[in-house]
Formats: structure tokens, sequence, C-alpha cells
């Protein structure tokens, strides 16, 4: 692995991306950019990161925000644990009084595990620890021939190791950034740009003609179908909204009245169903719509398949007592889902 480091770095010198969070060793920027960055696109977390560090500056201003104004900040980027964690972290790092300044302190923030804590020691403090994500995973395999399942215990073990390895500890830094560069912008998961490929002659996958064949994963991610039912209430001037607070996807943003069932439910099944006669007061009258079925939205572990209902009450509905009411206007002021922005921005 002699010179690999140097060559990944003469390639970043030449090509890297300019990215904010790259122009700064604060180690907040840093962190916020490697959350978003987690799982999210390079050119959609960019507009994120940059709304969110002008509401947000400083650690300071993060912890003391209100945690529904940071889901809001973060609508749209989906993985929304990685908002909760941040505000959590945020507040572990005002009662230090000062943000980590090592490997062990960064690592115990929450939400934060050995790529992003390894990721800010070494931009930021220059710290000797290699970065270990999916790009890196990709370019090692392919470049070192090796096939271990990435997703096994020996994997990780393997691939730490080999990360390290070939770390150069003088620019952890550099080294770092360019080596995730160079996987996602030369060494991709699909059509590779092998041609372009400094370390081509090297490349163990290419020389066997292997390319498409690593990294292995041992598992298959097994998706899950979840059927949603929302009722969208107009009462007037007035509509609806629950909090979702339970262990379970979205938690803490907000959404219209909700009924799950375990299959897709014809509309005549959806008026029938108890859930949603509980949840009104028969004496009213409701007016019932549908306004969209079949909406199919994707998640890394489920495929959500959401119909959309209105019913139309009097303002002085008794029916929903359970839920928030608010003006329809208030509705762009709570956090809500990819799936119900979507809606929301389909309806008007």
């Amino acid at each position: 692995m002699e010179n690999i480091s140097g060559i990944l770095q003469d390639w970043y010198d030449k090509n890297r991306r300019e990215l904010p969070w790259r122009m700064t060793k604060n180690p907040y920027y840093i962190w916020v950019s490697e959350i978003i960055l987690q799982q999210t696109r390079v050119a959609q977390g960019y507009d994120y990161f940059i709304r969110f560090v002008e509401r947000f500056p400083d650690v300071e201003s993060l912890a003391m925000a209100d945690e529904d104004e940071v889901m809001k900040y973060w609508q749209g980027l989906g993985y929304y644990s990685r908002a909760r964690n941040l505000h959590a972290a945020a507040k572990q790092v005002m009662a230090l009084g000062v943000f980590p300044v090592d490997y062990a302190g960064v690592r115990s923030l929450k939400g934060v595990g050995d790529y992003t804590a390894a990721a800010i020691c070494s931009i930021a403090y220059y710290l000797p620890h290699a970065v270990v994500d999916g790009n890196v995973y990709r370019v090692l395999s392919r470049l070192l021939g090796v096939d271990t399942p990435i997703d096994s215990t020996m994997g990780k073990h393997e691939f730490a190791e080999l990360a390290n390895a070939l770390l150069d500890s003088s620019h952890p830094g550099e080294h770092n950034q360019a080596i995730m560069d160079f996987g996602a912008m030369v060494c991709t998961p699909q059509s590779p740009r092998c041609d372009e490929c400094p370390l081509v002659g090297r490349c163990v996958a290419k020389a066997e003609n292997r390319v498409n064949e690593l990294p292995v994963k041992s598992r298959k991610t097994q998706t899950k179908n979840r059927y949603f039912n929302y009722i969208y209430v107009r009462a007037g001037a007035y509509t609806f909204i629950n909090k979702r607070v339970r262990n379970d996807i979205w938690k803490n943003l907000y959404e219209f009245p909700l009924v799950e069932t375990d299959h897709e439910v014809s509309e005549e099944e959806f008026y029938a169903l108890p859930e949603l006669q509980a949840m009104m007061v028969a004496k009213e009258r409701p007016v019932f719509r549908s306004l969209l079925r079949g909406v199919k939205h994707v998640l890394s572990h489920r495929v959500i398949w959401a119909n959309f209902y209105e019913v139309v009450l009097p303002e002085d509905t008794r029916s929903f007592s359970s839920f928030l009411r608010i003006r329809e206007e208030e509705l762009d002021s709570y956090p809500v889902s990819r799936l119900v922005s979507l809606f929301l921005e389909k309806k008007q």
C-alpha cells in the first residue's frame, strides 16, 4: 500500500469539491456537515447545511433552540433521529463547557459513531484516526481485492485495520477527505470511472474483472410494507394534527390524524374502520372524500403506502378532540415528514 495515500491526496488537491465545511477547522461545522451527510448526498445536503448553520451558527444556539424548530430545519432530509441526536449532543457540549478535543470525548456525544468521531478529530484536530464509511469500504475492497462482507463483524474489523494502515498520520484530515471524495467521484457504486483512476494499475478488482462484485454484503435488507390512512380535517379555519412520540419512524414530527392498517383498504372499508369512528362525533355528519390513494413512499427498511382523505366538519366540531387543533395557516410552522410535506404541496 506504499504511496497510495500520497496518490489520493494528489488527486484530491486537483479535484476536491469546494464545500463550506472544507474551509474551516471549526469542529461544530464539521460535525454538523458529517451528520447531515451520513445518509444524504452532498448535492442535497449542501443547502440544508447552509440553512442550518445560518440559524444555528454555534453549539449554544443549537442547544438553546426548541426541538420542533430544529426538526423543522431538518424537514425533508429524513433519518430524523440524526436531528434529535444532534440537538441532544449540543446540550451535552454545553454541559461540558467546551467542544471535546479528543477522540474519546467526541465519540461520547450522542449520535456520534466511530466514523463521525474520526472525521471530526482528523479534520479539526489533525488526530490520526481513519474514517471508514461506504466510500472507504468500496475503495479498499476494490483496490485490495477484499471480499470479506462489509456488514460482518469480521469485515468491519478488517477494513478498520486496512484504513488505519493506509492513513497518512501526518495529514490525516487531507487523507480522509481524499479517500471519501475519491469514492464519491471516481470509485462510485455504479459505473466507476476506472479510466480516470490514478490507482487503476494497482487495483486488484480491475485486474481480476471484479469491480462490479465488490464490495460484498452478506445480508440483504428486508423491507416491510406499511399502510397509512391520513385524515385531513377541514373545520372552518382549523385543522388537526398530532405529534408522533413512539419509537418509530418520524418520531417527534407532526402529521394528520392517522389510521394504520395491516393491509390496503378500500374507501368503503376505511369509512367503516372502528379506529376512525372513535375519533369522531357521529351526530356531526362529517363529509368525506378521497384526495389521494396509493401514494408510495420508500424508506430504507419500509415502503409506506398512503391514502389521504378529507373530512369536512363544523368549525366548532367536537370530533378529533384528542388532537392538536391549529389554524390552517399555522401548518407551515410544524415539522412534518416528507410524505406529509408532499401532500401539502399537492393540495395547494
